[in-house]
């Protein structure tokens, strides 16, 4: 089953900085193109670090008030977090003030794995780099979207086409599929019980699938056969092994 990649999504004309780009070259770059964040790269177009519109919030609201008195102290311990937001506050170029670090993704990675590297590492862009680490694109959040605008017959088709004719060499009529905004739904009886699992996973697989509703039904029961006897069934039990 192929799934949409990240490169088919991503942008290819990337604003980006160098290492020694100055700060107020970069905060016109971000509101010259209109984007909330730029990668840094370096002499080879490789990936050293990212840019947000927060880093330059950081930068200003850390910056020194000339008007206030300074402190007589300083803590002696002080947070990772604590550290990086202290260089920033001074940053005159773009390498002293990124975030490192890069997090990256590949142009052949599915777009399901992009978002959920951007859930785990909460960011809302990801630099695209080939296989010698070069940026070849961005991707947003919004990009990764787009995976949700497919028409519910498109996502039929290939629920029939791919889940019931090749995997489970089924005739298309064998039970009833409607998509509804994304929402697949399963009415009918199948020959097993153990093709239905099979069913629905391979079906939350699908890109643009925001749901799964089970209606299904089974002619025999088969779930207390052995693996070994299961194999005997045919080509899908290749998947009960994989659930």
């Amino acid at each position: 089953m192929k799934h949409s990649k990240i490169g088919s999504v991503m942008t290819s004309e990337v604003v980006s900085a160098q290492y020694g780009t100055p700060f107020k070259e970069v905060a016109r770059r971000l509101s010259d193109h209109r984007v909330s964040g730029l990668p840094v790269i370096d002499a080879d177009d490789k990936v050293v670090g990212v840019i947000s519109e927060t880093d330059l919030l950081v930068r200003e609201a850390e910056a020194p008030d000339p008007h206030r008195p300074r402190r007589r102290f300083r803590p002696l311990r002080m947070s990772r977090a604590a550290r990086g937001d202290r260089t920033k506050a001074t940053a005159r170029t773009a390498g002293q003030l990124m975030s490192t670090p890069p997090v990256c993704v590949r142009a052949e990675n599915t777009i399901a794995e992009g978002a959920r590297c951007m859930a785990r590492h909460k960011v809302e862009r990801l630099p695209v780099i080939d296989e010698e680490d070069r940026l070849v694109g961005i991707v947003t959040r919004r990009d990764l979207l787009q995976v949700f605008l497919r028409a519910d017959d498109e996502i039929r088709h290939e629920v029939i086409e791919q889940v019931l004719v090749r995997t489970l060499w089924l005739a298309p009529q064998t039970i009833t599929i409607e998509v509804r905004d994304g929402v697949v739904t399963f009415e009918g009886k199948l020959e097993r019980r153990s093709e239905i699992p099979i069913v629905l996973h391979m079906t939350r697989e699908i890109d643009g699938v925001v749901a799964v509703v089970d209606k299904l039904t089974f002619h025999v029961d088969d779930s207390h056969l052995q693996p070994t006897d299961q194999a005997l069934w045919g080509v899908a039990d290749d998947w009960l092994r994989k659930l």
